[in-house]
């Protein structure tokens, strides 16, 4: 038997689901579709039939029409940049409009001891797609990652930041 691996987006149906949102019949309408609530979330099915979250949904970029995930690019960058601190958020990946591809990938970081191109480079390096790889004036230093007051990233506030400086 082969080894098959289901990756999909997390769909949920049952008798304790929600019937929507009080009182707002476009939130309900943008999140249920005939019975079923979309969660935001893609999932993968392991060999045992445990699902297991794997990312969100808004954490990928529709470029050229593929679907490119920001946390693998997230995470490569981040193990090329690691300072003292590893568990330091260094950089992050958004996606502001871009006419020609639909998105355009940008990366917002602290200050970093490697410029853009190395990081290019080296996310080319690791045999990446080039859809994956952001072009180096695709860059923004921040002074600090915007995070929510739980500690995750807040991305909202990251896509307005990529919005206002990239557009």
């Amino acid at each position: 038997m082969r080894n098959i691996r289901l990756i999909a987006r997390l769909d949920i149906k049952g008798p304790n689901l929600m019937q929507g949102y009080l009182g707002d019949a476009a939130k309900t309408a943008e999140v249920m579709h005939d019975g079923w609530y979309v969660s935001g979330d893609i999932a993968q099915i392991d060999k045992d039939g445990f699902i297991q979250i794997t990312g969100l949904l808004s954490r990928f970029s529709k470029i050229g029409g593929e679907m490119v995930p920001h946390i693998n690019i997230e995470e490569a960058i981040q193990a090329f940049v690691e300072g003292e601190d590893e568990e330091e958020i260094r950089a992050v990946v958004s996606a502001v409009p871009d006419a020609k591809k639909g998105e355009r990938l940008v990366v917002l970081h602290t200050r970093l001891a490697k410029s853009p191109s190395e990081v290019c480079n080296h996310l080319s390096g690791l045999g990446l797609p080039n859809l994956w790889i952001p072009s180096p004036d695709s860059f923004l230093e921040v002074d600090v990652i915007p995070l929510l007051g739980t500690g995750k990233l807040d991305l909202k506030g990251l896509g307005d930041l990529a919005k206002k400086h990239f557009t």
